[in-house]
């Protein structure tokens, strides 16, 4: 099978593409063949060998792709199903037990830069009816990293208001499943063009947070002085302080994303006086993803796709990705 690999120290010169032999699925485990999957943040950091990793690790922890052959075991699926990958394969549901990265594909496992994948018949779930297999490989790390964010570690609710910030994969998704459970959205972006993109897509109110820099105080008077209930937080600490500032009293800061930084100073005193709740985030369950892909049945949501690339392209993709010029997902076609 044709595979792309990331070779030591890593970095976008270094992804290859190569030839390795076929897997063959173990007892209780499927094999896939993979259609498509999306890019991350998370992957561009271990293809740019941020993330260590062992030398000649296929990256991509997201996948979509048919069931080619089952081992012995398998109850859940048949050949010719249409599954969707996991990014914890062993968090089945409940709280999550444990904290890294061990088993995520891509990082402590082979990911789906692949044509064909082995893994647990539990590691996937079905992809959404009718949906093509790019569009289904953007769900498992960036629309379920949203989805819990907004519906498990809160429940955003009809006229509530939420924040997001950006034109990434996870905040385009909050944006889509906040309008879809009847949510007012304020979004920001450095980027009138993309902007006015996000009101095409439902966005009650856009900042421009280069022009606005106390885009917080500002989202919290669009609000008529009640402030935001949930905010979808990317930046991390460069952003931290002004999404405290744009929440109500009693809201909910959901963490997902360090783009500013791993550390900083953070306005504590602001954070509980206001009685704010803030979850870290990193994507979902398998019970998280199934329930997600009901409701985005239910709702009608489609993703927002920038552009696709074939496997062999999986450096310019990243190059892409890397020049911040995209708005909503890139795939890759494998």
């Amino acid at each position: 099978m044709k595979v792309a690999a990331v070779k030591k120290p890593g970095g976008l010169d270094k992804l290859v593409i190569e030839e390795r032999p076929d897997p063959k699925p173990g007892n209780g485990e499927i094999l896939v063949r993979v259609r498509a999957s999306s890019l991350n943040y998370h992957d561009f950091i271990v293809c740019l060998g941020g993330i260590p990793t062992p030398d000649g690790r296929i990256p991509m922890s997201d996948g979509a792709g048919d069931v080619v052959a089952v081992g012995e075991g398998v109850t859940k699926w048949k050949v010719g199903d249409k599954v969707l990958s996991l990014f914890f394969p062993n968090w089945q549901s409940g709280q999550i037990e444990a904290a890294g990265f061990d088993s995520v594909p891509g990082d402590g496992a082979d990911g789906f830069g692949c044509e064909l994948y082995a893994g647990p018949e539990t590691a996937f779930t079905r992809m959404p009816a009718d949906w093509s297999y790019e569009e289904a490989a953007t769900l498992p790390c960036a629309a379920l990293t949203a989805w819990r964010g907004m519906f498990v570690e809160t429940k955003t609710q009809p006229g509530d208001w939420v924040l997001v910030q950006g034109t990434g994969g996870v905040s385009i998704f909050a944006l889509q499943f906040a309008k879809a459970a009847g949510a007012r959205v304020i979004a920001t972006s450095s980027s009138d063009a993309k902007l006015e993109r996000l009101k095409a897509l439902g966005a009650d109110h856009v900042i421009n947070y280069k022009d606005t820099p106390e885009w917080g105080k500002a989202a919290f008077d669009l609000t008529g002085g009640r402030g935001v209930d949930e905010v979808v937080e990317i930046g991390g600490p460069g952003t931290m302080a002004q999404s405290i500032n744009a929440c109500r009293p009693g809201g909910h800061i959901s963490l997902i994303g360090v783009l500013t930084g791993i550390s900083g100073e953070i306005p504590t005193a602001a954070l509980f006086s206001r009685n704010i709740t803030v979850s870290g985030i990193t994507v979902g369950s398998r019970r998280h993803q199934e329930d997600m892909v009901d409701a985005i049945e239910a709702t009608g949501i489609r993703p927002v796709i920038d552009k696709a690339f074939p496997l062999d392209q999986i450096a310019a993709a990243f190059a892409h990705q890397a020049s911040q010029k995209h708005f909503g997902k890139i795939v890759l076609t494998i």
